[in-house]
Order: structure tokens, then C-alpha cells, then sequence
């Protein structure tokens, strides 16, 4: 087993964001949409430790949804 297999990472994928009042929020239900400010074409960001790492796409196969990572991203110096 390798010494960086029990390091923890805070991961997060982003479709996309948007700001709302919070009065908004709480008169949702289930099924309520909310829209995103980015298209269905737009890449996804993979963030690692809140540091930009990635982008793809979003795939859907029945129940399953994966990302495929189109791009990694160059880290700066």
C-alpha cells in the first residue's frame, strides 16, 4: 500500500452555480428546477481541495452517472 493512499482530499464537481434568495429555497419541492448558469455543452470542474484540477463531461447510463475527464488543467508555478 502506498503512503499517499491514506491522505484524505475534499473532492468536489461542479456543473455549474447560481444565486438565489433563500425564501426561494425553502418554497421548493421535490421536482423543483433550478436553473444553472452554464449550458448542457459547458464542461464540468473537478476541484481538489478547492484548487481547480479538471474538466469533462457528464455521462449517463441508465442509473449510473460518471465523469469523463476531458481536461486536466495545468497547474501554475
Amino acid at each position: 500500500m502506498s503512503v499517499l493512499e491514506g491522505i484524505p482530499i475534499d473532492m468536489s464537481i461542479v456543473l455549474g452555480s447560481t444565486s438565489i434568495p433563500i425564501r426561494q429555497v425553502l418554497k421548493m419541492s421535490r421536482g423543483a428546477m433550478i436553473p444553472l448558469d452554464c449550458g448542457h455543452n459547458d464542461p464540468t470542474r473537478v476541484y481538489v481541495n478547492d484548487q481547480l484540477v479538471a474538466e469533462g463531461k457528464i455521462l449517463v447510463n441508465g442509473e449510473v452517472m460518471s465523469l469523463e475527464i476531458t481536461k486536466v488543467v495545468e497547474r501554475e508555478r
